[in-house]
Parts: structure tokens; C-alpha cells; sequence
């Protein structure tokens, strides 16, 4: 479908999705979006819907502006997939060592490393930058400087809630790896930190919403939120490598006579924001769920722990911003889910599936999400598919 076009205070507010079945919570956090100043557009994914302060699942793009809570509290949090020389057939009938190793090698919910990974032990693991990317930590705010032997454990660790690591076979019987992971507790604890310094700010105290506080140009506030920002985002980024490349370690090592080989890994944020230029204006782009979706790139779009995920190409359309969905949106809360399923339903819609099917990931559930079909057909016009993908193993926090 292409977009249909709401108006809004500002800007008209574009969705590729019907109004009509976004909940009106999510509608009115729009219509309060599209009432800040510095607003220049605002597109709205098919897999919309509430969060705070700005809905999960949408594109804002401002001038001079930038939303701490609209990037959310997971800085950088995103994809990374990767193909490899695998098929089907070359995975055993039972799966639960293939998950108990995965487990072992890359910690899950509140868990850390013992120590340090050491990147350069990992195989063909891309070191620059990383001491650089370190040394930076000392310019991140005060508050949470302590952090930093925290932060080094929690590198390449998995996280909990929706976050999850799968092995998953596409269309044609080949063998992928996924993840779905951000910047852990130090990218929580920077967005807390500046999201209370921005709702303190004078320039906010009209806003319809507090939790849409911004930060402006040209103040020592936004320099100091920039520069926190987009060290978390790296640190997701780098997170997710490390992460992928001990998954990589446990595939070899479990298939070693299968001599597994690997294509370039495919990875993209999916809760962040960037520095882009649309109709002659250098503007603040937020994704917050939502990827960038430019013209060629590949983007990943996750389902749900039972239903597949896509591989897509973006299409470069501007009126989303070159952006398109994150995954397939839930369309109920957890409370809600865990109220209405049970784990004997968690273990009819996950069956096939080698994974947790006991009460504390209920609110996992597929039935909790969206449909992924139907959130991939309505932005055709926003991304391409390359490959859709069914997971066999799902680990979760």
C-alpha cells in the first residue's frame, strides 16, 4: 500500500497502515508529535503502535531537534543476520544442544561475561576502531562513568524482553543466523539521564507531552546528548558483532566437519537517530522502530519467536524518509498477553520451534504481535524482499 495522509499541527502525518486499526493512544501520541516546533515530517510504520512518549514504530525528522524519549531508552538497539553455507539438512533432528550452546556462549537477560571478550581472539572479528570506540567512554556523562566494568561484561550479551538470538532456515533450506539486541544497561542509563535533564529544560515546559522534551541546537545540552548518543550507538552496533561473531564460533564448532562458511553480515539499528538531508534541509532523523530503508540497503524485519522473519532490500522512498517497519509491532501489551495466554498456548504457536515455552516468556507469545505478512504487504512500496526466513532455534532472555 502507499501512505495515507492524516492531517497534523504542523506536518501531515503519513501512515502506512489503516488509522483505523492503530489504537487511539498511538493516534493522539502522533497528533502531539506532529504539534512540536521543530517538526519538518513524520512517517508512521505499519507496525505501529504505543510507547512513550512517541509511538513505537515511527519516523520523526526535525531541524535543529532531537527527542531523547522518542529514541527510547535502548539506544541503538537493531538487527544483524547472516547467511550461511548450511542447509537443513545438515542440522540434527534434535536441537536442544544447539541451543544449550548458544546459551553458554552468549549471555542472556540480566547475565554478563566473566570477563572481557576479547575481540581479538574472535574469528576475522573487525578490530578497528575498537580502542578508539573505549577511550570515548571517559567524555560520556558523570553519571554514569561508574558503569564502565559493567558495560565491558555486558559487551556481547544478549539482553532480555523481545531480544533473541535464532537460527533460522529460509525459502530455499539454507541455514541463518539472527539477533535482536541493543546497548544493554549503559545505553538505558545514558537515555534516563538525559531524557530527566531534557524534561527540565525551559523551551519544554508548553509541549502538549513531557516525554517530548527535546534538545536544541547550538546548547551545551544537545553537544553533550549527541555525543552520549551516538557512543551508545556504537556500542550496540559493537555488541551485536561481538555477539554474532561468538554465534558464529558455536556453529563451527558444532558443525565442524560441515566446514561452515559465512556471507558479509547483514545489521542495521532500528532505535536511533541519524544525520540526513531531505529536500535541501540537514535534518535529525529518529527511528524509533523503525529502519532505514534507503535505496539497495539491506534491512532485517523480525516477526515473531514463532512465525519467520524477512530479509528486505529498501526502495529509497522519501516520503517515509527511507525508512520501513522494525518487525511486526505488538498489538497487545505484556500484562495483556500474559493475561490472555497461557504456556500450553506459548507451546501451540511456537511448535517446531526449539525454544523457552514456559511462563516467563508467555508475553513472547506470537499471538501478542501483528501478523508479519500483513505488515510486510503494506510497505511494498518501501521495501523489497529478499529472503524470508523460518527459525528453528530461538533463544531468549
Amino acid at each position: 500500500m502507499s501512505y495515507v495522509e492524516l492531517p497534523g499541527a504542523k506536518v501531515p502525518i503519513r501512515m502506512w497502515t489503516d488509522p483505523a486499526t492503530v489504537e487511539e493512544g498511538a493516534l493522539q501520541q502522533l497528533r502531539n508529535v506532529a504539534t512540536l516546533p521543530w517538526i519538518k515530517g513524520l512517517a508512521v510504520m505499519p507496525d505501529v503502535h504505543y510507547g512513550k512518549g512517541a509511538t513505537v514504530g515511527s519516523v520523526i525528522a526535525m531541524r535543529g531537534a532531537v527527542c531523547p524519549a522518542a529514541v527510547g531508552v535502548d539506544i541503538g538497539c537493531g538487527m544483524s543476520a547472516v547467511k550461511t553455507s548450511l542447509t537443513a539438512n545438515d542440522l540434527p533432528g534434535d536441537l536442544s544442544r544447539l541451543r544449550s550452546k548458544i546459551e553458554q556462549a552468549i549471555p542472556v537477560g540480566r547475565g554478563m561475561h566473566r570477563e572481557e571478550v576479547d575481540p581479538t581472539r574472535l574469528y576475522q572479528f573487525p578490530t578497528g576502531g575498537w580502542d578508539d570506540f573505549w577511550s570515548r567512554f571517559d567524555g560520556v556523562a558523570d553519571a554514569v562513568k561508574f558503569r564502565r566494568s559493567r558495560a565491558v561484561l555486558q559487551m556481547g550479551t544478549l539482553g532480555s524482553g523481545n531480544h533473541f538470538a535464532e537460527v533460522c532456515i529460509d525459502m530455499q533450506d539454507v541455514v541463518w543466523l539472527m539477533l535482536h539486541s541493543g546497548s544493554r544497561n549503559i545505553g538505558k542509563e545514558l537515555a534516563e539521564h538525559h531524557i530527566g535533564i531534557a524534561r527540565k529544560l525551559p523551551h519544554n515546559q508548553g509541549l502538549v507531552d513531557r516525554d517530548l522534551a527535546v534538545f536544541i541546537a547550538d546548547t551545551p545540552q544537545m553537544a553533550a546528548y549527541r555525543n552520549d548518543l551516538f557512543w551508545a550507538q556504537e556500542y550496540a552496533k559493537y555488541n551485536r558483532a561481538i555477539m554474532m561473531a561468538l554465534f558464529q564460533e558455536v556453529v563451527r564448532k558444532e558443525f565442524r566437519k560441515a566446514k561452515v562458511t559465512f556471507e558479509p553480515v547483514i545489521s542495521c539499528h532500528h532505535n536511533y537517530v541519524a544525520e540526513e538531508r531531505y529536500e535541501g534541509m540537514d535534518l535529525l532523523v529518529t527511528r524509533k522502530g523503525a529502519i532505514r530503508a534507503g535505496s539497495g540497503e539491506f534491512g532485517i524485519i523480525p516477526g515473531s519467536m514463532g512465525t519467520g522473519s524477512y530479509i528486505v532490500k529498501g526502495l529509497g522512498n522519501a516520503a517515509s524518509f527511507n525508512s520501513a517497519s522494525h518487525g511486526a509491532g505488538r498489538r497487545m501489551s505484556r500484562n495483556a498477553a500474559k493475561r490472555r495466554f497461557s504456556t500450553k498456548d506459548l507451546e501451540e504457536q511456537t511448535r517446531g520451534v526449539e525454544c523457552r515455552k514456559d511462563s516467563g516468556v508467555v508475553d513472547e507469545i506470537p499471538g501478542a504481535y501483528k501478523p508479519i505478512e500483513q505488515v510486510i504487504d503494506q510497505q511494498r512500496d518501501l521495501v523489497e524482499v529478499v529472503a524470508k526466513l523460518k527459525q528453528v532455534v530461538c533463544v531468549k532472555g
